[in-house]
Parts: C-alpha cells; sequence; structure tokens
C-alpha cells in the first residue's frame, strides 16, 4: 500500500460521496491494524478518529481505537472506546469481552467479573461474529458444551432428588 492510503484527507478537503467515505473508513481500519501491528499507535488512533467523523462502521472503529489504546496501556480511553462500540453494537462480542479486560487491568475487579460473564453469554448467543478469532469460536464452541452439560447435570441431579422425594 501506498503512504498516501494511511493518511487522512488535506484539512480542507472533504469527501463528499458516501462510496469515498466508505472506502476512506475501509481503509483507515485496515491501516490502523498495519500501525498497531508496527507499534505505531498515535498514527492508528488518528486515522480512527479521522474516520469516527463520517459515522460509518462506528462499531468497528470504536473496537479498533480500544485495541490500540489498550495497546498503549491507556485504559481508561480502551473502556471508552468498547463502551461506545457497545452502545453502537451491543452484540459485539468481542468489545464486550475487550472491556472486560480493560476493566481486569485497571483492577476493577466486579465490573471486570460482570462485563467477562456478559461476553461469555453474548458468545454463545452470537456465535458467528465475524470477528471472532478461529480460536475465540473453539474456546465458545466448548464452552457452550461444558453448560449444556452442566444443565443436563443438573436436570438429573433435581430430578433424581424429585423422584425420592416423592416415591
Amino acid at each position: 500500500m501506498n503512504e498516501q492510503q494511511h493518511t487522512p484527507p488535506d484539512q480542507g478537503e472533504e469527501l463528499r460521496t458516501l462510496p469515498e467515505q466508505e472506502a476512506f473508513v475501509d481503509e483507515a481500519l485496515k491501516a490502523s491494524e498495519e500501525h498497531r501491528r508496527k507499534k505505531e499507535h498515535q498514527q492508528g488512533i488518528d486515522l480512527l478518529i479521522e474516520a469516527l467523523k463520517y459515522g460509518i462502521r462506528k462499531d468497528a472503529v470504536y473496537y479498533r481505537l480500544g485495541n490500540l489504546y489498550i495497546d498503549r496501556d491507556d485504559y481508561t480511553r480502551a473502556e471508552y472506546a468498547y463502551g461506545r462500540a457497545l452502545e453502537v453494537n451491543p452484540k459485539h462480542v468481542n468489545a464486550m469481552h475487550n472491556l472486560a479486560v480493560a476493566y481486569k487491568r485497571q483492577k476493577k475487579i466486579s465490573q471486570y467479573v460482570k462485563t467477562y460473564k456478559k461476553s461469555q453469554r453474548l458468545a454463545l448467543r452470537y456465535p458467528r461474529n465475524p470477528d471472532l478469532s478461529k480460536e475465540q469460536k473453539t474456546h465458545y464452541r466448548r464452552l457452550a458444551g461444558r453448560t449444556a452439560l452442566w444443565v443436563i447435570g443438573a436436570i438429573v441431579i433435581v430430578g433424581g432428588l424429585l423422584y425420592v422425594l416423592l416415591r
């Protein structure tokens, strides 16, 4: 990719058409991940903040912004970004999970536990989230299987107790 694609439009330059804006936001999302891998956090943050003004794919933009802030150990801003991603898309499993991580790193343990549990329930309800990695999908499938076994076990135990009590 050339460097021109990684920079926001000049101050006076506005992207007028929706396809131009969508293309810029898509490119900003891709480029921000490249900046993240290169540990160029501020460049990625600047791109994503510029992309926010178009109001396109805001949940993805805020999610990536949160990732950059987490990498910079700026947990307060990461918490804010993940929270905004969840306002836009309450079913964003990864944003919920990473919000829990931000709470944990800030030692907000009760918020961490509550949010982590919420992320697990979301993952079970919406397993086909495109943002989930292969490892996360496998983890959630196993978790769903274990949860099903616990429920079946509880039903068997309660049924057995009822049988004994009603006999």
